[in-house]
């Protein structure tokens, strides 16, 4: 499962730029997952979130 901590998002858009059939940026400013399912792109976005908000278990 792929989750967010809204808490650290910074709102860069990295995960979305990176991985757009897994990450939106929401009306907050801040990136919503919109597919749980764990794939390479999600992880690599993993590896390059700036403020590690993003996870995958």
């Amino acid at each position: 499962m792929v989750k967010v901590d809204q808490n650290k998002c910074i709102g860069c858009g990295l995960c979305a730029g990176m991985c757009p059939e897994t990450f939106v940026m929401g009306a907050d400013g801040k990136s919503e997952v919109i597919k749980e399912e764990v794939t390479t792109c999600a992880k690599d976005v993993v590896a390059n979130c700036p403020v590690d908000a993003i996870s995958v278990n």
